[in-house]
C-alpha cells in the first residue's frame, strides 16, 4: 500500500498518471529482474519449433541486440554481463518460430575467430563484448569476453583489431577476479 499512497501523494486523483507510473514501475523492477535471472531461468519454458518471438521476448525481455539474417531469420542477443560470463543468441526462423537457442561463448566459437574477420562478424558471432579496451600506441583495439574457460574458473578471450577494424589475432588472459581484482 505505499507504493499505491507514495503515487496518489505525487500525482493526486490522477488515475492515468498512478496507472502509467505503475507501469513504469512494473516494467523496470521487470527489466531489472531479467538482467539478474539466472541463466537457468532466462529461457525457461521456451522450446524451439514452438515458441515464438513474442514468448521469448516474454520470458526473457528484450534483448540488446537484434540481429536481421539474410534467409529472414532474426538472432535475439542476450549478453549476461558485465560480470557474467554467457552470452545467448536466440535465432528466431523467418516463420516466426525460436529455431535455436545457445550460449556462444564457446572455445568452439572462439576457434572460428580469424583474422581478417571485421567487427561486425565478430560482434554477430560472439555478442556484446565484456569490455573494450584501445591502445592508442599499439594502434590496436581489444574486445574481452569474460567466459567460463572450465566449470570452475573464468577467463577472458580477447579480440585485437587493427585502426580499420579488422581482427589481426586473438588471445586469452586471466580474469581480474582471479588475482583479487575486478
Amino acid at each position: 500500500m505505499g507504493l499505491f499512497a507514495s503515487l496518489l501523494a505525487l500525482f493526486g486523483c490522477d488515475q492515468r498518471k498512478v496507472d502509467e507510473a505503475m507501469k513504469k514501475a512494473g516494467d523496470t523492477a521487470r527489466a531489472t529482474w531479467n538482467s539478474v535471472k539466472p541463466d537457468s531461468e532466462l529461457f525457461k519454458g521456451i522450446a524451439p519449433g514452438q515458441s515464438t518471438e513474442a514468448d521469448v521476448l516474454r520470458q526473457a525481455g528484450k534483448p540488446e541486440t537484434t540481429w536481421e539474417e539474410e534467409n529472414g531469420a532474426r538472432r535475439l542477443e542476450y549478453p549476461r554481463g558485465p560480470e557474467g560470463a554467457t552470452t545467448w543468441m536466440v535465432t528466431i526462423d523467418a516463420d516466426g518460430k525460436v529455431g535455436r537457442i545457445e550460449q556462444v561463448l564457446t572455445a568452439e566459437n572462439f576457434a572460428r575467430v580469424r583474422p581478417g574477420m571485421n567487427q561486425d562478424q565478430v560482434r554477430r558471432m560472439l555478442g556484446k563484448p565484456t569490455k573494450v579496451e584501445k591502445f592508442a600506441l599499439k594502434k590496436e583495439e581489444v574486445w574481452g569476453y569474460r567466459w567460463w574457460e572450465s566449470s570452475q574458473e573464468k577467463a577472458f578471450f580477447n579480440v585485437h583489431f587493427n585502426p580499420d577494424g579488422m581482427v589481426t589475432t586473438t588471445s586469452r588472459s586471466d580474469d581480474p577476479s582471479r588475482m583479487g581484482g575486478g
